[in-house]
Parts: C-alpha cells; sequence; structure tokens
C-alpha cells in the first residue's frame, strides 16, 4: 500500500519502511522553533536534561509575540532567550529589526524544505506543511527535549484527503476562504490528530502564499498536520529564499481516513463568525455587521500577496471614520517590499496604522486591544472568547479583500460593493 505525504516523511524520519497511521515512532527531526513565550519555558527543561545542543544550526528563535517588548515582563522574557542565544552560538535567533511573525519568516529564509521534519512550540507550526514538510505544534518541555536530543516521538496521524476541484475560483477568493469553508464544512475537531492533505487543480494552481494560510490553519480544524505536495511552483518559491528543493508527492495509492471532494468555483468569499473558526459563512450572510476595529495581517494573512489584496481595495479610498484599519506586515523583508511597491502609502493615505512586524493583536498581546463590546474583522486565525481583548468583545475572521472593502464600508461587505 503506498504512502500519504505524511506518512513518507515519517517513515524516512524514523529510518522505517513499515510504518502505517497510528504506529509510534522516534524520528529525527530537521528544526527546532520557540518564541518568545514558549521558548524561555523550554530554555528551564533544557538545562535540566543536557550540556549542549544537538545542532546550533536546527534551532530556531524568534522574537514575535510580544515584540517589540510590550512590557517590562516581554522584556525579561526576550533577554532570557537572547542570552540563551549568544550562549550556545545559535545561527537562528532573530530579534527587533531581524526579526517578523515566525511562521512568515521561516518559509521567506528557506527554512522549511519539502520532506523536512519540523516541531514548534506553537500551535500554527503546521504552517510549513504548504512546503511539503510535516511540520506541527508541541509543547515546551517536548521542544527541550528536541532542541539536547534532536530526535521527537509521534503517533502516525491517520490523513484525511481535501480534494479542490474547479475550473477557477470566483472573484476575492483565496486560500483563506478555502480553508475557512473546509472549517465549516468539518468543524474545529473534524481532523482532530489527523493529518489533512490537501490538493486537486485548485489547489495546484494556488500561490503559495495561500496555501501557507491553508497550511497555517489546519490546526483550526484540530489537525496534528496540514500537507500540500512540493511541486514545481514550491520548488521556485524556494528557490527564491536561496535553497534547493526536490518535489514530493503522497503516493498514487495511498490510503486515506476519509475523502472530501469540494468544488472550489462554488465558495463565495468567507467570513468566520464568533466564537470559532468553523462558524464560516458567505460574506452575503454577514453583510452590514458594523465592525470598529480591521487587523490585516498575523502568520495566516501577513504576506505581501496579503498586502497587495488590500491595496487593490483601499487605493484610492478612505478607511471609515468609525473604524480603526491595523496594518502589520509579516517580516522586515515584506514590510520593506510593500513599501518599495508603494502598498504603504496606499494604506497610510486611507488612514490605516501600519505597524513592525509583530503577532501583537492577534492573540490579544498588544498593538490592537479591543475594549468591552467591540467588534473586529480580522485576517488572523481565531476568534475565540476573549481572543484579542475584552470577553465581551467579538472577533469575525475573514481573508484580505473582505477585510479591506469592510474598512472602507464601516460594515462586513463584499469587495465587489466598494469598486
Amino acid at each position: 500500500m503506498g504512502k500519504t505525504l505524511a506518512e513518507k516523511i515519517l517513515a524516512i524520519k524514523s529510518k522505517r519502511s513499515d510504518i502505517k497511521a497510528d504506529d509510534f515512532v522516534m524520528a529525527e527531526v530537521d528544526l527546532v522553533l520557540g518564541n518568545d513565550i514558549t521558548a524561555p519555558v523550554a530554555i528551564k527543561e533544557f538545562r535540566r536534561l543536557a550540556k549542549n545542543v544537538f545542532d546550533k544550526d536546527k534551532i530556531v528563535l524568534v522574537c514575535d509575540h510580544f515584540t517589540p517588548n510590550k512590557d517590562i515582563q516581554a522584556a525579561e522574557q526576550v533577554k532570557f532567550i537572547r542570552e540563551f542565544a549568544r550562549e550556545y552560538n545559535l545561527t537562528h535567533f532573530y530579534d527587533v529589526g531581524d526579526m517578523g511573525i515566525e511562521h512568515c519568516l521561516i518559509p521567506e529564509k528557506g527554512l522549511a524544505l519539502p520532506g523536512d521534519l519540523i516541531i514548534g512550540a506553537d500551535s500554527h507550526t503546521c504552517t510549513y506543511g504548504a512546503l511539503g514538510a510535516f511540520s506541527t505544534g508541541v509543547g515546551s518541555t517536548d521542544m527541550a527535549a528536541a532542541m539536547a536530543l534532536g530526535k521527537a516521538w509521534f503517533r502516525v496521524p491517520h490523513t484525511i484527503r481535501f480534494n479542490f476541484s474547479g475550473d477557477s475560483l470566483k472573484p476575492f477568493v483565496t486560500g483563506k476562504d478555502l480553508i475557512l469553508y473546509t472549517i465549516g464544512q468539518i468543524g474545529v475537531d473534524g481532523a482532530r490528530y489527523k493529518a489533512m492533505e490537501f490538493g486537486g487543480a485548485i489547489i495546484d494552481n494556488l500561490s503559495i502564499e495561500s496555501r501557507l494560510t491553508m497550511a497555517n490553519m489546519a490546526i483550526e480544524a484540530g489537525a496534528k498536520a496540514g500537507l500540500f505536495a512540493a511541486d514545481k511552483k514550491t520548488v521556485a518559491y524556494l528557490q527564491r529564499a536561496g535553497k534547493s528543493a526536490e518535489e514530493i508527492y503522497p503516493d498514487k495509492n495511498a490510503s486515506y481516513y476519509k475523502v472530501y471532494d469540494f468544488d472550489a468555483s462554488s465558495i463565495e468569499p468567507q467570513v468566520a463568525f464568533p466564537h470559532l473558526p468553523e462558524n464560516a459563512r458567505s460574506v452575503s450572510e454577514a453583510k452590514g455587521i458594523k465592525i470598529d476595529q480591521v487587523v490585516l495581517g498575523s502568520c495566516t494573512n501577513g504576506r505581501i500577496e496579503d498586502l497587495r489584496q488590500a491595496a487593490e481595495i483601499l487605493k484610492g479610498k478612505k478607511v471609515h471614520q468609525d473604524v480603526r484599519m491595523i496594518v502589520i506586515p509579516g517580516t522586515q523583508r515584506i514590510y520593506l517590499q510593500a513599501i518599495e511597491e508603494g502598498l504603504m502609502q496606499v494604506f497610510i493615505e486611507a488612514g490605516a496604522a501600519v505597524s513592525t512586524p509583530t503577532c501583537g493583536p492577534c492573540l490579544g498581546g498588544h498593538m490592537g486591544i479591543l475594549a468591552s463590546h467591540e467588534v473586529a474583522l480580522s485576517t488572523t486565525n481565531r476568534n475565540f472568547v476573549g481572543r484579542m481583548g475584552h470577553p465581551q468583545s467579538a472577533v469575525y475572521l475573514t481573508g484580505p479583500y473582505v477585510a479591506a472593502a469592510s474598512a472602507i464600508k464601516g460594515e462586513i461587505t463584499h469587495p465587489k460593493e466598494v469598486l
């Protein structure tokens, strides 16, 4: 029997050819990731386990959640990480001025490659499945053990296959809409401890940025990983990052736990209502909902393609007087590229505030906290109770096109209504 992408990668990394779903394996990891919230706990545990890291080139520490530091506690956290990175001469430590939102930064740097096995003490580590890697979030203690040993244990997940057919997507529909629609169909636990494998004609034509968005939100369906075949488009993307890569595909006779077939050409722009990502509906069903804040950015939609899409809608227009719009590029390089392309001028002239790269408001950290009874429309990945501030606030999730159009109207709206 052939192997799914998840089985294929875990078989190689555990040096076993006979693995199947539900087997337990010990596998060698290619990258271990931590951030300014999760890494300090891992470092403390690491010091109890070992005196040396397994490979200074394969540990990545990114300061992004409360960076630039929002308070004394955040500053102490980052100082603790910074001193550890210097002590062990870690190659990949990213601080203010050289950092970015971790799941935007790592693909940009070419640190995630097809066939890699990556673990990170952050749930959205599943993002790198867009590049054909098996990547998943773990706890800080698992991160500590991996920093010492270069290995981690896994239960091989069953795989659910999602086929997206159709001639083309409707206007303003992106990977964000496809993944919100998918979660809406299966629920936030519909892929619990499963690998989500995405394919079909629509996926073949989807940009790498949209694939990264979809893989990023696999965790919102409870998945262990979200995987795409690494095709010619993937190889070309990584070449721009200065890395060579090989294509990787699931076997044609792979066995799947379940298969979903979606006609993607019929999917409308999506909005996920509070307080779960599974509450996805077409934008027409959300029309007229008043909003106080719009957030464009995060590890889900902070890439250059996302900024271009929003700027396309905002150019020559103004953000509604009752709306605060916050734009957060995913990395310093994306920020600079947006300046060079004139996107930042579009945002600022429209009345949006532009931030340095940070997770910021996505987790209710800083740079855009909501007060009671305020409503945000956000391109981030979660809309749980109190996720972006006061527990009596509300968050709706959507893609860049709808976010920008709604910022102009002051209420959730279809982009075609402002063009």
